[in-house]
């Protein structure tokens, strides 16, 4: 399907202001239609779930709705396994805190150094059950992981491998599916950070054969909220994390203490209506792939237009893939200028009304192991699919008199 951008950026009214906007892997614009069912949701449905009478059964209905339209974009077997919470930083946790239980001293989870710290820190307190914690690195030079890497980490005694889809440095995809064979084939299991991967390409965790996917609404043009996926007997072999009468079988209300926002849920069901509209209204898995599938296309067009004036600039070192091949990146593009600071670079955008970003983005340990902190770290160029050439050209002439 032919990628109509006009349509996409009619659904952001937020684009009406004429800034560009490249900040996006920090916080992407929401969709008139999420603000439109969070908004309908406070006035006419703001009632506790669970009560007989109609208002209550109503917004029973609107949260049960919604986390199948949540299965349905994640291509989830069933609703009970997307359990929603306030963030992926603080859904990790939730998971973590949840899946203690079953380590034993001696037992190895593997973590990166490639990860925003979301899918890093949470995994960290285990040390303190004595289990083992491994690094896997990335090449510093290529800034592509290896998998023999990893497989060399993998013993009989590993129990999780904790990895990101995409990096929000790196901007590059990993390749999930082959990851998630070789952890399963020792026998661990595998919870990917999809937060920098959710805005550009289609999720689909059963075709990835993951444990455990998370991710955030408000990188993916909703609010702030995130959901979490798992595997349906994972996610029953849990610790309960809400009051004591909420037992192991009660999948996935033992893993939202507290009950989930329902406003903010009933909201992100929005984002997959768009997705559908995207996609020819196919009601299905296939409408959002196929919208996704032009998304890509057009991402890769913005990619490629700032890559190549990056590539061409013998002052610029491109930080993660200097293609905008879309099956191995998505356009959230970072360099270092030589001898500038990555403040002042953005001060200037700042100035022509171009939202772009500098610094480690929570994914310090990747710019302290490619000696990147100094001088404000990196610049970070962060589009999705209502971002259009125009923009990028406007970006670039003002970067080219920045950097003069």
């Amino acid at each position: 399907m032919a990628f109509d951008v006009d349509f996409a950026r009619s659904q952001f009214p937020a684009l009406a202001d004429g800034f560009a906007y490249f900040d996006n892997a920090g916080g992407s614009l929401v969709l008139k239609t999420v603000a439109d069912r969070i908004h309908d949701y406070l006035l006419t449905t703001s009632v506790q779930t669970g009560a007989s009478y109609v208002h209550s059964q109503r917004a029973s209905a609107r949260l049960a709705e919604a986390r199948a339209r949540i299965a349905l974009f994640m291509g989830a077997k069933r609703p009970e396994e997307i359990v929603f919470g306030p963030s992926t930083t603080a859904l990790v946790q939730y998971l973590a805190r949840a899946m203690a239980y079953q380590f034993q001293p001696g037992d190895e989870v593997i973590v990166t150094r490639f990860d925003h710290e979301s899918n890093i820190g949470a995994w960290l307190g285990l040390e303190a059950l004595g289990v083992v914690i491994k690094f896997w690195e990335i090449d510093k030079n290529s800034f592509e992981i290896d998998l023999g890497a990893l497989e060399r980490l993998l013993s009989p005694r590993t129990r999780l491998v904790a990895v990101t889809h995409v990096s929000n440095i790196l901007g590059i995809i990993h390749p999930i599916a082959e990851i998630a064979r070789l952890v399963h084939a020792h026998g661990a299991k595998i919870v990917v950070d999809g937060v920098a991967y959710a805005p550009h390409r289609a999720i689909d965790v059963t075709a990835l054969d993951v444990d455990y996917y998370v991710f955030s609404f408000y990188k993916t043009y909703g609010p702030h909220f995130a959901a979490l996926y798992g595997r349906y007997d994972d996610l029953l072999a849990l610790d309960s994390l809400y009051h004591y009468f909420y037992g192991r079988d009660k999948v996935p209300g033992k893993l939202e203490p507290g009950n989930p926002c329902y406003e903010l849920a009933w909201g992100a069901a929005g984002i997959v209506d768009y997705f559908d509209a995207l996609g020819g209204h196919g009601g299905d898995h296939a409408a959002i792939e196929r919208a996704f599938a032009g998304v890509a296309g057009h991402e890769a067009g913005l990619g490629e237009r700032l890559l190549a004036y990056l590539r061409d600039r013998n002052d610029i070192r491109i930080i993660g893939r200097r293609d905008s091949d879309p099956q191995k990146r998505v356009p959230t593009i970072a360099f270092k200028a030589v001898g500038r600071d990555s403040a002042g670079i953005v001060t200037e955008m700042d100035k022509e009304s171009i939202g772009i970003r500098h610094g480690d983005f929570h994914s310090r340990r990747l710019i302290e192991t490619l000696d990147l902190a100094a001088d404000h770290g990196v610049v970070r160029v962060s589009m999705v699919h209502y971002n259009t050439v125009e923009e990028v050209d406007r970006l670039i002439g003002h970067l080219d008199r920045a950097l003069a």
